[in-house]
């Protein structure tokens, strides 16, 4: 069923070791308390996890599943079909462990449909780039801060794949740092595009070099920000609260900025299409409420989480196709005006 011999087994004693001095420390949930489930754990490691005990299949070795994590995974589904069969009909018999619901893994995945879905995500930015550099010529000044948006992209929606694929504490960490990367770089784009901070402005001495001045400012700013960040929750405390109140809060300063640049910007021009940053930003909103619902998977797979990573396909397509078209129409502007 699982292991092997005792080389093997010795082998991936050792990986689990390793993998005990990098598994996040998860507050204990429901489930953890249970005593069915600690005895089912412990019972289960007892008669499998020997010399002779059964054999792991080679993907999920690869994906570091060792045998009391195969007893751990086992036993929370063992349980959980046995509240449920004792009372069907109470939303409660399905509780968490280890601060997750007891999702059915595919292929090793502890969490295919956040894998999937953050494919997805990785893919509408993947496709946006190519547009972006198809129908943006490379001498438009904004188009290497839109290509960087895109491969800040690329990076937090790889490492989502990653934790929800195996959820470690080095996995877990990436998958937040890099969340909070792409939600830093938003917010540092954000002003360059509303108020063209790329553009050189005159300064008091009468030369052009005060908007670099700035954007360089600007730059040291939130690039300090997002390294304190890391620094505190790295070597002080892996505050979870302080992590989403930080990205909330980013998160809500560019939405008002872009929010704010649709309304102005859709009374200058009179197109629908100006209007697209506001809606994507309601989109968005929207999609994050999920966030509200935390409840037990359907089918196992499928929760509140999965659905938000979903729900921010579409505002990544349509937000790519907003730059390209506001590009357009800001080159035009700019060839009339010349």
């Amino acid at each position: 069923m699982w292991f092997g011999d005792t080389r093997r087994q010795r082998f991936w004693g050792v990986v689990a070791c390793f993998l005990l001095l990098v598994v996040q420390n998860v507050t204990a949930s429901v489930g953890d308390r249970l005593p069915e489930f600690q005895s089912c754990v412990s019972d289960c490691i007892a008669s499998n996890c020997g010399a002779d005990g059964p054999r792991i299949s080679l993907q999920h070795r690869l994906l570091f599943w060792t045998c009391p994590a195969e007893c751990d995974y086992v036993c929370q589904h063992i349980i959980t079909d046995a509240r449920v069969a004792r009372d069907p009909q109470n939303p409660s018999s399905v509780v968490q462990y280890h601060g997750k619901w007891p999702f059915y893994r595919f292929l090793g995945m502890q969490e295919p449909a956040s894998v999937l879905f953050s494919l997805f995500n990785f893919l509408a930015h993947d496709n946006g780039i190519r547009q972006l550099k198809e129908h943006i010529p490379s001498r438009y000044p904004l188009r290497r801060y839109y290509l960087m948006f895109g491969y800040f992209g690329l990076m937090s929606w790889t490492f989502s794949m990653i934790f929800h694929t195996r959820d470690f504490n080095l996995t877990e960490k990436l998958d937040y740092f890099g969340a909070g990367a792409s939600v830093m770089y938003g917010m540092f784009f954000a002003p360059i595009r509303i108020f063209r901070m790329d553009q050189p402005r005159p300064s008091s001495a009468g030369t052009n070099n005060a908007s670099g001045s700035i954007l360089r400012l600007w730059t040291f700013m939130c690039a300090s920000l997002y390294l304190l960040h890391v620094f505190y929750l790295s070597f002080i405390t892996f505050d979870y609260t302080y992590n989403m109140a930080a990205n909330v809060v980013v998160g809500i300063v560019q939405n008002v900025l872009w929010t704010w640049f649709s309304i102005t910007r859709f009374r200058k021009v009179g197109k629908l299409w100006a209007a697209w940053p506001g809606l994507i930003v309601a989109w968005i909103i929207l999609a994050m409420s999920l966030e509200l619902f935390d409840f037990a998977p359907f089918w196992g797979m499928v929760d509140a989480h999965a659905l938000w990573h979903l729900g921010t396909v579409g505002p990544t397509i349509w937000w790519y196709n907003f730059l390209i078209r506001d590009a357009q129409e800001d080159m035009q502007y700019a060839r009339l005006k010349a």
